[in-house]
């Protein structure tokens, strides 16, 4: 399934993530900065909602010291209005919150506020959503024992199977056929079966996006592609195959790359996109090139999701001291996938 069209004047929602991180913290610097801010927040018709409750915003601004602008409060999405707007989901702050503690309170605030953009994006009634990050122990804690992170959130509530993450910065794009598994079991996962899908899905998906026909270049496995399957057969059997088929199939598939060198590759222009094996592989190449100002998105659902590319980072919360430049960044990539701009944003 690939994300449908969207309506550009419709709002965005903007989830705070969990309150006992630096979610509100981040958004009330973004809120703030204006002379920093993308061009998308600079832009006086766009309507954008913020889910959560006023008083973990409220304590986002006072980490930072600065006042919040004029928030407008709502009961639903068709009644925004241009600038910030307040969709406050009225759970009370609890007597023993505390910042950079694992809080199941916390953990249900931040599946409600998700649930709440994701239900009206779903409905048509939004036409993206950003997301402040939540905490994988708080959610558990909080009774979502099947949900481990925003992506098994989102494909629960579309009813969909095939997803994926793609991860993004300045000059660089990576696609991880897995994310949420452990190494064992992500290697386990790579089929050709499971890479095909993916291929297909990446296609799809930023062809859409405005990326259309896209370089896919799919990184090998194990070291040095394998050598010739001396040091493992997962190129020769599984991957290639893939590749192969993909080509077939009109796709512009390349590989397997060995995956000390395919991400440069990519960097220097030779691929739109990197498909990664497992989790680690494409996040350390994306925050080592630039971690900043990198940032997701969610292929496969029927909607347009991005997020920051970092978690609650719970051991600075409530400190002030949050760089904000992803969560302007995943504002700004929202933006460009609902005009069908994905190209803009290299």
């Amino acid at each position: 399934m690939t994300t449908t069209a969207q309506d550009s004047s419709l709002p965005i929602a903007i989830t705070m993530g969990d309150p006992a991180g630096v979610g509100p913290e981040i958004l009330a610097r973004t809120m703030a900065s204006t002379t920093e801010a993308p061009d998308a927040l600079q832009r006086s018709d766009t309507r954008w909602i913020l889910v959560g409750t006023r008083w973990a915003l409220d304590k986002g601004a006072a980490c930072i010291g600065q006042a919040l602008p004029p928030l407008n409060v709502i009961d639903s999405p068709a009644e925004a209005e241009p600038g910030w707007n307040l969709l406050d989901l009225g759970m009370p702050e609890s007597e023993d919150f505390r910042f950079g503690q694992v809080q199941a309170r916390c953990g249900e605030l931040a599946v409600q506020a998700v649930e709440w953009a994701a239900t009206r994006c779903l409905q048509g009634e939004l036409a993206a959503m950003v997301t402040a990050p939540i905490n994988k122990e708080a959610i558990h804690a909080a009774g979502y024992v099947n949900d481990i992170g925003h992506q098994e959130i989102l494909a629960r509530l579309a009813g969909v199977s095939q997803t994926a993450t793609m991860l993004m910065t300045p000059g660089l794009r990576v696609v991880h056929l897995s994310t949420h598994k452990s190494l064992a079991e992500a290697v386990r996962y790579v089929t050709a079966e499971q890479v095909l899908g993916k291929l297909h899905l990446i296609h799809q998906t930023l062809s859409q996006w405005g990326l259309h026909n896209p370089r896919i270049a799919v990184a090998a496995l194990n070291p040095h592609g394998g050598e010739g399957g001396l040091l493992g057969r997962e190129e020769i059997e599984e991957l290639l195959p893939a590749v192969n088929q993909a080509q077939q199939d009109g796709i512009q598939a390349t590989g397997p790359l060995p995956a000390d060198s395919v991400f440069n590759r990519a960097i220097a222009g030779e691929f739109d996109v990197v498909l990664a094996l497992y989790h680690d592989q494409g996040h350390i190449a994306i925050k080592v090139h630039n971690f900043h100002e990198s940032t997701t998105a969610t292929l496969g659902i029927p909607m347009v999701r991005t997020s920051v590319d970092h978690g609650t980072a719970f051991d600075i919360a409530g400190q002030g001291i949050a760089d904000a430049t992803g969560m302007r960044a995943a504002i700004a990539a929202a933006q460009a996938i609902v005009a069908a701009d994905l190209v803009g944003l290299s």
